[in-house]
């Protein structure tokens, strides 16, 4: 009786907050979804800034998805929401509450019948208060996602689009967008690390296959990414090679802040690596004889044909490098100059590998290739200019004569 006398004042208190308001006639009420589009965008400008100070992001792909943050922010202000309350709407719901809320109660009394049960049933109440923001988020990611349909060559979009997918966990539909993203972009280390990462989370955080050769060839690229330090050396010890992954792990520890819980994390698994190495192997390795190496140099004649004379400015950039003929299209050797110094004679030697495990000396034969870079970007984009000698030998030791005579379409 005490019991169901305190539930009885309980309802009677809610009937009197509840009811008076609703009695009264309400003018049309407005919501605004101003405030949490901003914390919103400023939870994601937070994760832009995390990934441009862990070297996950380019300044200059920080700067494209500010921008379009805060297009996006702009457009959802410029959204008003309006919900219109006719005059006798409160009232109507003022006599279902009367009804509702004492038959409600006493059903879920009856059924559930103790106060424990009584307890629990508030719990999934209490988890789902959190999801607005989550629901939110969803809504918008809907919305780029839809843009995108429409505008499939937003290769920033796609990018974006891809993020957030990873971040609510649907990682399939994160591989979908960074896929398109990277067909747009192609192989740039960035978006090519964020396509291996989608790839393993959504095949059980495996490592093998796609991921793995998306993985290293970032890393030839950009030898010292972090990200692609951190995802390399999880290959590698997926694959059982121990020794490999903690070289890359140790070069990774030397870039993390010293002391930061990144690099803490990462000393940690060197040590159970280090359990996993055979005892010797260190030993073996440095009693092993090094071979000289064969002195390896190529000397390359470049010009501008006279018909593209007017299509490249004395400031371009002119890359002259050497590739293998097959596999990745790393340089084996590469030289930075400008227009203004053509026609000009280099030499590329070893000293000018990207990697100690892909130069001149390990080929017998390689490609020369002569390239005008419009945005002084080493990535081949459209409108450059370009001259290629398909083959020529390394034994061959008179110079090599590469014009720049096309365009990149």
């Amino acid at each position: 009786m005490l019991f169901l006398l305190i539930v009885s004042v309980l309802i009677l208190i809610a009937f009197l907050i509840v009811l008076p308001p609703l009695w009264r006639k309400h003018p049309v009420a407005e919501a605004d979804q101003d405030q949490r589009n901003i914390a919103i965008a400023r939870q994601r400008l937070a994760e832009l800034k995390e990934q441009l100070q862990a070297g996950a992001l380019t300044q200059a792909l920080y700067d494209e998805q500010l921008v379009e943050l805060e297009q996006a922010l702009s457009d959802d202000l410029d959204i008003e929401s309006h919900v219109n309350a006719s005059p006798s709407q409160g009232r109507w719901m003022a006599l279902v509450l009367m009804l509702a809320i004492p038959f409600v109660t006493g059903s879920l009394y009856w059924a559930l019948g103790n106060y424990p049960s009584l307890t629990q049933v508030d719990q999934p109440a209490a988890a789902n208060q959190a999801t607005p923001e989550l629901e939110q988020m969803k809504s918008m990611v809907a919305g780029l996602a839809e843009r995108l349909q429409k505008q499939p060559d937003d290769a920033l979009g796609w990018t974006m689009l891809g993020r957030s997918y990873k971040y609510l966990q649907q990682y399939p539909k994160a591989v979908e967008a960074f896929e398109h993203a990277y067909r747009l972009i192609g192989d740039q280390p960035e978006i090519m690390l964020l396509y291996a990462d989608a790839l393993a989370f959504a095949n059980n955080e495996q490592m093998a296959g796609k991921p793995s050769e998306l993985v290293f060839k970032a890393l030839a690229m950009e030898p010292n990414n972090v990200t692609g330090l951190w995802l390399g050396g999880m290959a590698k010890a997926q694959i059982g090679d121990f020794a490999a992954a903690m070289d890359l792990w140790k070069k990774l520890e030397a870039q993390l802040p010293a002391g930061s819980e990144a690099q803490q994390e990462i000393q940690g698994l060197l040590v159970k690596l280090s359990t996993q190495v055979p005892a010797g192997t260190a030993a073996q390795a440095e009693a092993k004889p090094v071979q000289p190496a064969k002195a390896v140099n190529i000397d390359v004649q470049v010009s501008l044909a006279p018909e593209l004379q007017k299509s490249a400015s004395p400031n371009d950039t002119v890359f002259i490098y050497a590739q293998a003929l097959s596999g990745p299209k790393m340089p084996l050797a590469i030289v930075r100059k400008q227009v203004s110094e053509l026609p000009v004679t280099v030499n590329l030697t070893d000293a000018m590998a990207m990697m100690p495990t892909m130069k001149l000396s390990n080929f017998e034969q390689v490609k020369l290739l002569a390239r005008i870079s419009k945005s002084g970007d080493a990535i081949q984009k459209p409108g450059d200019l370009i001259g290629v000698v398909e083959q020529i030998a390394l034994t061959d030791k008179g110079p090599h004569k590469v014009v720049i005579n096309s365009q990149i379409k």
